[in-house]
């Protein structure tokens, strides 16, 4: 049910597109309902009290008129072309009605305090901001009662904070479909879930594309990525959000496309725990992403009881054999040299959250995913990025890496994936091309950012950040070259 307030001076109501009749009829019968309840033989309704009346409009009679197999059906396999193409900067709109919208913004604020207010408070109880059903357009086709919120961490906290609306959104497809049986399996050319990132933090907005690229070019599972132009209308008509970029959830169609089995246990580790440090092991920071009702946290567990025991340094060809029954360690290195070579300080090693394991049933292996690059290809904050030999790192608190580094025989894999990335995945020639294809791609949707809901202070950051990666890639390979003689 949704709440549409009319006054004595309403606004022209909106016309949803396919939706005209649906909305048209609902106007007409709550103006019906507020003269017949409202009539008196005193005039009352004239008073300033009563001149704003809440009419309950019941939302859920409607028809999916838009839907077909290919755009909005479970049985659709991902299109991928369609949603994620490179280069191109496709047009997304969120339609929510206005009393929705409000709901979102007093939910934010109770989660982290009031709308701009500079201080960046976290919510105390790790809740997530509220879904709310809305509808979808895309290339004139509309997507039905979309659960739609803001999503994020400390990029949701400090944008708000600092009184920026271009935030960041998760859409579920099909959140509602206990609401509205029509939306039932509802799909996005066969995503039914998406990320929409604000680029918090870079100035290029390219930094998330271009690093999840690099992964999976290097041969690593990691997200498909694309650039969207996001309107969002919440009553007074469509508002240019920004340039966003759209990200393939880890939990839907990543294990569905990129692994053979997507019945295995996926963690989106976060907390202490995620460090792998000895006496950390928490069930609770271990978040199960599937298989949720199984209790069963044995291979997590195991991970974290090999890795830290005592055979590391006693009998090493057996520690290593043990710990590659529960970790798929080529993995890990492969992303462990990748990750310090494009430099991204916010995840393991840093800071404990902003990756996935899974459990792939073809290995019974936990696989390591990266997630969350906006913060990478560069030296960043919380003491930077690790350098690549891991000088300074405590090897105790962050075993995974320090551990795996002190042994021989991983260290020199680790080296070989190192000599890999500069000359294939991060190669200088490669990258500063792509950063200009991208670069001219997204300008005229970057510099068009509006106030209040953009990062940038000005138009000329954006290029003066874009030459700043052309830099950076330079400056990686002749770290890699000192590094490795």
């Amino acid at each position: 049910m949704i709440q549409i307030k009319l006054t004595q001076k309403f606004k022209e109501m909106k016309r949803l597109r396919k939706n005209f009749n649906q909305i048209f009829i609902a106007f007409i019968f709550s103006a019906f309902l507020i003269t017949f309840n409202g009539c008196s033989d005193d005039d009352s309704t004239t008073s300033n009290d009563e001149d704003e009346q809440e009419v309950i409009i019941d939302d859920t009679d409607f028809e999916a008129t838009d839907w077909t197999e290919a755009t909005h059906s479970k049985d659709a396999d991902p299109n991928f072309d369609e949603v994620f193409e490179d280069n191109a900067v496709k047009r997304i709109d969120i339609v929510i009605t206005e009393a929705r919208w409000q709901s979102m913004l007093d939910d934010m604020t109770n989660l982290y305090g009031a709308f701009g207010s500079g201080n960046g408070s976290f919510s105390d109880d790790d809740e997530d901001p509220i879904f709310v059903p809305a509808e979808v357009f895309y290339n004139d086709i509309e997507w039905y009662r979309v659960g739609v919120r803001f999503k994020g961490n400390s990029s949701l906290a400090s944008s708000w904070a600092n009184g920026v609306l271009k935030l960041s959104f998760k859409l579920d497809f099909d959140e509602f479909e206990d609401d509205y049986p029509q939306i039932d399996n509802q799909r996005f050319y066969g995503f039914k879930k998406l990320s929409l990132k604000n680029n918090y933090d870079d100035k290029s907005m390219l930094r998330e594309k271009v690093a999840t690229d690099v992964f999976r070019n290097a041969g690593l599972v990691a997200s498909h990525t694309a650039f969207y132009a996001v309107y969002v209308d919440h009553g007074d008509g469509p508002q240019y959000f920004g340039l966003y970029t759209m990200v393939e959830e880890v939990d839907d169609t990543v294990l569905d496309t990129q692994f053979s089995d997507d019945d295995g246990n996926l963690y989106k580790p976060d907390g202490d725990a995620a460090s792998f440090a000895a006496g950390t092991f928490d069930e609770d920071e271990y978040v199960k992403k599937t298989n949720e009702d199984d209790a069963d946290f044995t291979d997590v567990a195991n991970l974290l009881s090999i890795l830290n025991d005592g055979t590391r340094t006693t009998d090493a060809a057996t520690w290593r054999t043990n710990l590659e029954t529960v970790l798929d360690t080529d993995v890990f290195l492969k992303y462990l040299a990748t990750n310090t070579v494009i430099q991204n300080w916010d995840t393991y090693g840093r800071m404990t959250h902003n990756y996935y394991l899974y459990n792939n049933p073809d290995t019974s292996k936990l696989t390591w995913i990266p997630w969350d690059n906006n913060e990478s290809l560069q030296f960043g904050k919380q003491g930077g990025s690790l350098p690549l030999d891991f000088s300074g790192l405590n090897a105790s608190e962050w075993p995974l890496i320090g551990y795996l580094y002190a042994d021989d025989v991983y260290k020199a894999q680790y080296d070989t994936y190192v000599q890999e990335v500069v000359d294939g995945a991060f190669n200088v020639s490669t990258i500063q091309s792509q950063y200009a294809t991208y670069s001219a791609l997204i300008e005229p949707y970057a510099t068009s950012e509006v106030t209040g809901y953009t990062f940038l202070n000005s138009s000329s950051e954006f290029q003066s950040a874009v030459n700043q990666l052309n830099a950076h890639v330079v400056s990686r390979a002749n770290a890699v070259n000192a590094y490795l003689d």
